[in-house]
């Protein structure tokens, strides 16, 4: 995993505060032989629509003012209408 400690209890951390959920890693950063990435998180809520983007927004606001501004994907899922993206991450995602 290409993230270091300080970066997962940040985003951690956000995801909590934010979601009041855990969150999953998946993608690139999970390969710590490939360089670069962004940083894919998926996090399950019920949250729908606009509140949940809010909530996307203000979390990737959160890590930003930790970590710096980076490439981050935030996929949210209710847990009930999966895509193959959710799908993806719940099989190779790493829970934080």
């Amino acid at each position: 995993m290409r993230l270091t400690p300080h970066e997962q209890a940040v985003i951690k951390a956000a995801s909590l505060a934010h979601f009041d959920a855990p969150v999953r890693l998946f993608g690139s950063r999970l390969v710590d032989t490939r360089r670069g990435g962004d940083i894919d998180l998926y996090i399950e809520s019920p949250l729908k629509g606009d509140q949940a983007f809010a909530r996307e927004l203000a979390m990737t606001a959160d890590i930003w003012r930790q970590l710096g501004e980076q490439k981050i994907d935030i996929v949210v899922s209710d847990g009930e209408h999966l895509l193959p993206i959710h799908e993806l991450a719940r099989q190779d995602g790493v829970w934080l």
